[in-house]
């Protein structure tokens, strides 16, 4: 699977009419399915972490990040750190789903569109990392 299959990936989850995916789960079942994880164990594993852990708190698309890395091979500490600093620059410092939010709607850009651009965002930094470490 090369980077343009799991950021298709992610798109068509964050794009389906019929179903609503969150965040953690759009970055995270694309390399689940690359490790040979169920589709049902991917969606149950992620499925508390969409809204910032259901409580405004990280941002799912982070913490769907960081399960992948994990997954993947990329779980030293290190590998976290790498992945919250570089999401962290590109957002202010911000990686909590309600200051995301708050500072998306000042701006006056839809709510999806902004989630969506996070989820592409960490599933490309996820693909970037995992390939720079030969995961």
């Amino acid at each position: 699977m090369n980077q343009s299959d799991v950021l298709e990936q992610a798109k068509q989850l964050r794009n389906d009419p019929k179903v609503h995916y969150n965040c953690a789960q759009a970055v995270f079942w694309p390399f689940a399915r690359r490790q040979g994880l169920t589709d049902e164990a991917a969606l149950a594993i992620t499925a508390n972490f969409g809204a910032g852990m259901r409580a405004g708190l990280t941002c799912g698309a982070i913490t769907g990040g960081l399960m992948a890395l994990g997954l993947c091979g990329a779980g030293d500490p290190t590998d976290a750190q790498e992945f919250l600093r570089k999401m962290r620059a590109n957002h202010e410092g911000m990686s909590a789903c309600s200051e995301l939010l708050a500072a998306n709607a000042k701006t006056g850009r839809p709510k999806k569109a902004h989630c969506d651009d996070m989820v592409y965002e960490a599933v490309e930094l996820v693909d970037a990392m995992l390939r720079e470490r030969g995961a």
